[in-house]
Order: structure tokens, then C-alpha cells, then sequence
């Protein structure tokens, strides 16, 4: 059954068409990779389907329900949670603080900075078994200035879980990190995509052929192929449209 579906998806930026007629089946409780050379719509596409962004034309439908008009935080109640690129952390908290104010968020309390510790504190123990999930529980005392890159990227997908989403949209997840540091994050995004369904835009075909159940490539906003990633990998136009890039 799909659990997120476009229906042909179109976005205009002052006449130039960055999606074109895009239509998407994401299956519930599966990895779907959006890949694609640079300027193919990738990162436009993502926007779309979290929200950020709304369409020229055609619609976005969720478990069903038709959500093109609907808002980033009104999709997020459904349980649709997203990552961003850029991390954006409070560098003076603590990791376990963070994880913590994310669980805060989802009660009547919200995000109240002024609580006091012992409010915080009934949400201890569920954010200390989140952080241990993503590896950072021996870690949960730390502010976050003094976290190196790669576990600030697993901090923030500590706090997408935290919402305890049913479909995480992870935006370039191991962009900037080192080997090690993409091996960790790819073990994450396996662990947490286990009952879940995850979509990610990703510029390293690694990582795609190590998670992706299905890949959809795109060239000029439009979809060039799609399929399971030795298919797509092979495909001539895919080969065409990346120039030499590596596939392997």
C-alpha cells in the first residue's frame, strides 16, 4: 500500500519549471531514494512533500487524504517528520536536553524553555533510550558545541524520532561526513527505518545502493527512471544523464 503519493506534481518559480508532472508511489515501510544530477529538482521535489513548498499544480496525498494544501506542522501531527541539510542545533544545550524539549514539544507543554529541570525530567528516560538508538546515550550530558559533525547529524535524527514519525524525509543525511561517519549514519537510517517508511534525497550512490528498496531518478524536474537500484544503475539514460558520475 502506498503511504505517500504525488499526483502529477508540478512547481513553477517565475517561469521556469523546477518539477515537472512528477508522480510518486512511496510503499509504507520501505527506503525510497530521490537521486539525480545537480539541478534535476531533487531538493525542490523534497520541499514538496514536506511542505515547504506548495505546488503550481497536482497533489500530494498521505495514507490517502489529499495534504497539498496543508502545512509543514499540520502534515507533522499526522506523523511525517523531516531532516534538514543544514543542522540547526542550540549550541549551549545538551544533547539530552534537546531530545528532551523535541518530546516536550508533542504534549500540551510544547516548546516552553522556561520550564523547569523537573519538567523536563519526566521525558528522561524516553530520551535516553532515543539517544541510545542513534549511539549517543554515553554522550547525553554534552552541549552540543562541543559535538563533532558526524554526531550532530545523529542528533537531529535523534530528534526526527523523537516524534516517533511513521515517514521520516531525511534531506542529504551524510552530506560533509567522512567514511566512518557515513557507515554510522547509514546503520542509523537502517535501525530507524525498520517499521517505517523513509525518503531520502542523497548524493552519494554508496549509500543509495546500501538502503534504497527503490530509487527514482530525476533529470530537469522530471522522472527519468525508476526502479530497484541495480536497474536504475544500469539504465543508459540514467548513465547519459550523470555524465560519468560514479554509480558504483
Amino acid at each position: 500500500m502506498a503511504l505517500l503519493e504525488t499526483d502529477s506534481l508540478i512547481k513553477d518559480f517565475r517561469g521556469f519549471r523546477a518539477v515537472n508532472d512528477v508522480s510518486l508511489r512511496i510503499e509504507e515501510e520501505t527506503i525510497h531514494a530521490l537521486v539525480g544530477p545537480n539541478g534535476a529538482g531533487k531538493t525542490t521535489l523534497f520541499n514538496l512533500l514536506s511542505k515547504f513548498l506548495q505546488p503550481s499544480a497536482g497533489r500530494i496525498l498521505y495514507r490517502g487524504e489529499e495534504i497539498t494544501a496543508l502545512r509543514p506542522e499540520q502534515i507533522a501531527r499526522r506523523g511525517v517528520a523531516r531532516s534538514f541539510q543544514i543542522t540547526s542545533l542550540f549550541e549551549q544545550l545538551t544533547i539530552l536536553e534537546h531530545v528532551a524539549l523535541a518530546l516536550q514539544a508533542d504534549t500540551a507543554l510544547g516548546y516552553r524553555f522556561w520550564q523547569s529541570e523537573r519538567v523536563l525530567d519526566q521525558f528522561r528516560e524516553r530520551a535516553l533510550a532515543i539517544l541510545d538508538e542513534v549511539g549517543l546515550r554515553d554522550l547525553a550530558e554534552r552541549e552540543v558545541h562541543a559535538l563533532p559533525y558526524g554526531q550532530k547529524r545523529s542528533l537531529e535524527m535523534a530528534l526526527v524520532l523523537a516524534r516517533d514519525p511513521a515517514l521520516l524525509l531525511l534531506d542529504e543525511p551524510t552530506a560533509g561526513m567522512g567514511r566512518e561517519d557515513v557507515e554510522r549514519m547509514i546503520a542509523l537510517i537502517r535501525r530507524a527505518g525498520t517499521g517505517r517508511t523513509v525518503v531520502l534525497v542523497e548524493h552519494n550512490m554508496g549509500v543509495v545502493a546500501e538502503l534504497a528498496d527503490r530509487v527514482t531518478v530525476l533529470q530537469r524536474g522530471s522522472v527519468l527512471a525508476e526502479g530497484t537500484y541495480a536497474a536504475v544503475r544500469d539504465d543508459p539514460q540514467v548513465i547519459e544523464a550523470y555524465l560519468g558520475q560514479t554509480h558504483a
